[in-house]
């Protein structure tokens, strides 16, 4: 068995969230599944609902995270945020990291469905590794922009040792 680490800007990022044992979370983009390893491990009656657009990171994430699927804590699905249909309001966080949706281009709708989805009181997390510091002020401010319009509060944390920025908009 192989052992894979996780980095030190997703450890960052998931102790930030402040992840609880009866949390309900969601993450756009599992990619490698590093996340929804983390999380995982530190939920008891919560689930997670991991998606990505890519074959591959759906796969990845599956063969990572296989004890967690097998006990019915995680749920992995290659779809897209614009297609996801999540079929009750009970979301208590959102996750996402380097998922570049939020600031590229016009996400209203997805942002929209996730403010129908998250429980009053939850969180939306989407942190970004700034590997272009130049890039910072368009993230922040096209993903705030997007956040506030949907009707969440937002806050932005800015971790310097790695370079990771996190947008948090709060309902």
């Amino acid at each position: 068995m192989v052992v894979q680490t996780i980095p030190a800007r997703i450890r960052w990022a998931v102790d930030f969230m402040d992840v609880q044992p009866s949390d309900h979370i969601l993450e756009i983009g599992c990619g490698p599944g590093a996340g929804a390893e983390l999380i995982c491990s530190r939920l008891e009656t919560g689930k997670m609902f991991a998606i990505d657009r890519s074959e591959s990171g759906v796969d990845r994430t599956k063969r990572r995270c296989a004890r967690f699927v097998e006990a019915g804590r995680l749920t992995v699905r290659q779809i897209d945020l614009a297609t996801l249909r999540v079929p009750v309001k009970r979301l208590t966080k959102v996750f996402a990291f380097n998922v570049n949706l939020f600031w590229v281009r016009d996400a209203a709708a997805e942002v929209a469905l996730l403010h129908e989805r998250v429980l009053p009181g939850g969180s939306v997390y989407i942190f970004y590794e700034a590997t272009r510091r130049e890039q910072v002020p368009q993230m922040v401010q096209n993903t705030s922009k997007a956040l506030a319009d949907a009707g969440f509060r937002v806050s932005v944390v800015d971790q310097k040792q790695p370079a990771v920025i996190g947008i948090v908009g709060k309902r």
